[in-house]
């Protein structure tokens, strides 16, 4: 397809199937069938016909239409396109963790970012896969973040959760909860906020975005009473990046920011670990919230849950933040392209 045709046309999503025996096939299918998304971009989903009409048929829904393609140069605009990575019949289990679902989840994810990489597509939203079926000599990567940086040739990257204007990032993200005090450093936090900054204002569009950083500590270490990490570590990242003119404020102690709803009065937050920032997230926002991952050259949106095996299969799986995943990758291209315009035009 290359660069000249897709400028003509709408944004071309890819959408990685995620585990066949999990939700992902689901949501896909409920994100998709209402037509007047494709008014917004084309959507190609990686995997296999077979996949996507077994579960058609198993959660009723005949009247989705879709396209088999076998190769991206090959998409069809104005449609749902498949792009088949696997011709052979496999075994549908849904609700069942098994070694099969970890193989095909990362089949479709190696074949998207290969199209992705060769700017082949313009997006890639993943759907879940879990993350102990998937460990092989070939992948061994603790989830879809950590490979895409790797992938995009990048050292770092920023979990990015986003719904409306709550956005909450992650100093620490997929470690054990006993390593992140040594893992939460001057450099990390400095990287992770500059970032975060940076995100907001290319896929945002937020000219002179206002930074919050949590504390690590309860009571974001009391004035060195329950930890001094805020006192040499935190505060002097702040200082830092404060130097570059940005607005950053903080540490807070999380438990009171949250429950004070002092977020509103941010652009973005950064936590220093995963449940910090998730927990209070996913209480506000768990059907509807998007994973981001920014600090990417491509874009990457995912929704802000698991494979949900216990629920797959039955037609229960609620498709809002799947859907919202969708318009978010088409509204940071969107942004990107408005903001290198602006760029070129300032040249």
């Amino acid at each position: 397809m290359g660069e000249s045709s897709r400028k003509k046309n709408k944004p071309v999503i890819g959408i990685t199937i995620g585990d066949i025996n999990g939700i992902g096939p689901e949501v896909i299918i409920k994100s998709l069938e209402d037509n007047r998304i494709l008014k917004q971009f084309t959507p190609v989903i990686y995997g296999s016909g077979k996949v996507i009409s077994y579960y058609r048929k198993a959660l009723d829904k005949e009247s989705f239409n879709y396209q088999q393609i076998s190769s991206i140069d090959k998409v069809a605009h104005k449609k749902v396109n498949v792009l088949n990575v696997w011709d052979e019949t496999i075994e549908i289990n849904p609700g069942q963790a098994n070694e099969t679902g970890g193989k095909y989840a990362v089949l479709s994810l190696q074949k998207a970012v290969a199209d992705l990489k060769e700017e082949k597509i313009d997006a890639i939203v993943t759907a879940p896969l879990a993350k102990d079926l998937v460990q092989s000599d070939d992948f061994k990567f603790p989830g879809h973040t950590e490979y895409l940086t790797q992938e995009a040739g990048e050292s770092d990257s920023l979990m990015f959760l986003v719904h409306d204007a709550l956005r909450v990032g992650v100093v620490t993200g997929h470690i054990p909860l006993k390593d992140v005090s040594e893992n939460v450093t001057k450099k990390k936090i400095v990287t992770k906020l500059q970032k975060m900054i940076k995100s907001l204002q290319k896929d945002f569009g937020i000219k002179k975005p206002r930074v919050a950083v949590l504390g690590l500590n309860p009571h974001a270490g009391e004035n060195g009473l329950l930890g001094d990490e805020e006192e040499k570590v935190i505060v002097p990242a702040i200082d830092e990046v404060k130097k570059g003119h940005n607005i950053v404020a903080g540490p807070f102690p999380a438990d009171g920011f949250f429950g004070m709803r002092s977020y509103k009065q941010y652009d973005g937050v950064l936590a220093m670990y995963h449940d910090q920032g998730l927990i209070p997230f996913k209480t506000m926002a768990f059907e509807e919230g998007v994973n981001y991952t920014a600090g990417l050259p491509f874009v990457r949106t995912s929704p802000d849950h698991g494979t949900a095996f216990a629920i797959a299969g039955k037609g229960e799986a609620d498709e809002t933040s799947f859907r919202n995943a969708l318009y978010l990758a088409n509204d940071v291209i969107r942004q990107r392209k408005e903001n290198h315009f602006e760029s070129d035009d300032e040249k």
